[in-house]
């Protein structure tokens, strides 16, 4: 498949991933009466990317995520040379989706920017009022241990076509634990697209939300390939013994 398509099946699904996963967090979260909450947000993450992972999977690896493509470039599981284009990409399909929400949220005479718009923070900006050390160290650990779930349920020794089901539910978990900390983000592109209509303090903060993943990545990169993968001569050997 050329560069291109992967990048524009990127690009799709972060728009996807932003839209749903936020919209469901700034338009329904808590609405009157049936406010689907932390725990409906969270799912609303997972299946963003589970619904995905089955209709551009094939296509683009269904990264979504700049960390995502940077975790799974130090992993070797993807070209490094590819990566300015699916990041490119997913930056844009993000800011699109936080457009398209921004849009739809606006209809509505009590909405206002003020509330954060699904935006990510520390301090005063955390939904908990979490410290920067604190949230610093959450998107860190959680991006790594969500890395470490998409090498392992990509594994060519794990069950085949199962993936998407462990790595929805992994982000649905991992925001379960996330959002009081930080909204959570372990994803650049998401933290970008509501941070450029927030602007001010959205802005400022962003940082972290790009340096936490992609570290956290980046190192479940290096510890899966070291510790969990399979050595090329060892696989031959199993594959030729029939196992």
């Amino acid at each position: 498949m050329p560069l291109a398509k992967r990048a524009m099946a990127e690009c799709l699904g972060t728009f996807w991933l932003v839209f749903g996963g936020c919209g469901s967090a700034v338009l329904a979260a808590a609405f009157p009466n049936v406010g689907i909450g932390l725990l409906g947000v969270a799912f609303a993450f997972g299946l963003t990317v589970l619904t995905m992972a089955y209709a551009i999977g094939h296509i683009s690896g269904c990264h979504l995520n700049p960390a995502v493509s940077v975790g799974l470039a130090v992993g070797g599981r993807f070209k490094a040379s590819e990566l300015p284009a699916y990041i490119v990409a997913q930056v844009i399909g993000g800011v699109f989706g936080a457009g398209v929400l921004y849009v739809i949220a606006s209809g509505d005479s009590k909405f206002s920017l003020a509330g954060g718009f699904a935006s990510n923070g520390y301090g005063a900006h955390s939904p908990g009022g979490y410290s920067l050390l604190a949230c610093l160290v959450a998107e860190v650990v959680l991006t790594f241990m969500f890395l470490m779930i998409i090498h392992g349920a990509t594994d060519r020794r794990a069950p085949a076509g199962f993936a998407p089901i462990p790595i929805g539910l992994a982000l649905t978990l991992i925001h379960l634990i996330g959002i009081p900390v930080t909204n959570l983000s372990v994803n650049p592109a998401r933290s970008t697209g509501p941070a450029v209509f927030v602007g001010g303090w959205a802005i400022e903060q962003l940082w972290l939300f790009w340096l936490a993943p992609i570290v956290g990545a980046a190192i479940a990169g290096v510890t899966y390939r070291t510790l969990f993968e399979q050595e090329p001569a060892v696989a031959a050997k199993s594959a030729g013994s029939g196992r």
